[in-house]
């Protein structure tokens, strides 16, 4: 009689492998200019297209390089279908500096920090970036909803953007 096998518990399981990069790859693809939907999109080509041929996870900081290349290389052949052009200047700095804020945690710690720091601004200057960068709201309209000029809008949020960059970067050191 046969004895049972147990299951390799260092055995390839990818499940955790979304689990532990899915956020990573979306905030990668993020950073590179896709809008949210189409990163959605496009990590989950990449899982899938990982997913489809055989995988070494060898350590979490290879397996998170080896996923960025595949998530760039889904969004360059995205843009070649659509006949779209989106140039990012320079891809191994941007590939360096990513690395650099992400960290090993697919930029948890750089999410938490931006969280803690958001808090910090006062109620106008976090508006007037929410509105900016969620609401993608031009700076007219920003400058009528906090009833102030452009001109006054946009030093607004030049300063909370440095208070934000300041802030984040003590607290990633």
């Amino acid at each position: 009689m046969k004895a049972a096998s147990t299951p390799d518990s260092t055995a390839f399981d990818p499940v955790r492998l979304i689990e532990d990069h899915q956020a990573g790859v979306w905030r990668y693809l993020r950073a590179l200019g896709c809008e949210s939907n189409l990163a959605e999109d496009l990590t989950q080509e990449t899982f899938l297209a990982v997913l489809q041929r055989p995988f070494e996870d060898y350590s979490p900081v290879a397996t998170a390089a080896y996923l960025r290349r595949t998530a760039y290389n889904s969004l360059v052949s995205f843009q070649r279908r659509a006949k779209k052009v989106m140039t990012v200047e320079n891809i191994d700095e941007l590939n360096q500096t990513w690395e650099r804020w992400s960290g090993e945690d697919n930029g948890e710690e750089l999410v938490d920090a931006l969280r803690l720091c958001l808090a910090v601004l006062s109620d106008r200057a976090r508006l007037a970036l929410e509105l900016r960068f969620r609401e993608r709201a031009s700076r007219e309209l920003i400058a009528a909803k906090l009833d102030m000029s452009e001109h006054g809008a946009k030093n607004l949020m030049q300063r909370a953007k440095k208070k934000l960059r300041d802030c984040i970067e003590s607290k990633m050191q």
